[in-house]
């Protein structure tokens, strides 16, 4: 009887879990570069243009206003959503103050990310993921169309990365006027939101 070797299928992706991923920074593989894990795949950012960079600023002190007591206003830190996904977005908030939190939070009542080389990844890949883990407000300051995309009402569709996307999904004019679903007395103009160039 012979026995046949397996033919090889080609190169597979290797996907890293938060404690793997950990553990390469703590080697110093990314140096100083900023990166994010996302359904176990690692992405390197972008270097932030200024637009993006004052826009990301503005959108953190708008939602500072609104969010006070009992909630926790995040500039591009982590949130651990699961065991292979650990993003940075742009703004979150989190329930609870920060002295509350012994790890990265694992949910936030609101979302956004700045986008404008990543507006592709951040309306798929990134709305897929948030979708999945039940974030329920997902915003996109889309500095390529001076807009704010309101996405909302996360729902299954095995089409989608993640296997889900948003119901809703609104795109807001500078003139417009937005209410976080946890701050729903509160309005934002979306002209705050955007960098000084729109």
């Amino acid at each position: 009887m012979h026995l046949t070797k397996p033919i090889s299928s080609g190169p597979t992706l290797k996907t890293w879990t938060r404690d793997e991923y950990y553990r390469l920074a703590e080697c110093g593989w990314f140096q100083s570069e900023r990166t994010e894990l996302i359904g176990g795949r690692i992405y390197v950012v972008s270097p932030q243009q200024f637009a993006h960079s004052i826009a990301v600023y503005q959108t953190t002190k708008a939602l500072e206003r609104i969010f006070c007591d009992g909630f926790w206003v995040r500039s591009q830190l982590p949130l651990h959503l699961d065991d292979m996904s650990e993003p940075e977005p742009d703004v979150s908030v989190a329930a609870g103050d920060p002295a509350s939190f012994s790890d990265h939070p694992t949910a936030a009542v609101l979302i956004v990310e700045v986008s404008n080389s990543s507006l592709a990844i951040d309306r798929t890949e990134k709305a897929g993921l948030y979708a999945s883990a039940g974030i329920d407000d997902y915003w996109i300051v889309n500095l390529v169309d001076g807009v704010l995309e309101v996405h909302r009402d996360p729902v299954a569709d095995q089409q989608q990365p993640f296997g889900h996307t948003y119901r809703s999904v609104r795109t807001l004019q500078p003139t417009d006027a937005v209410s976080p679903l946890a701050s729903p007395d509160a309005a934002i103009l979306v002209r705050d939101l955007l960098s000084a160039q729109q």
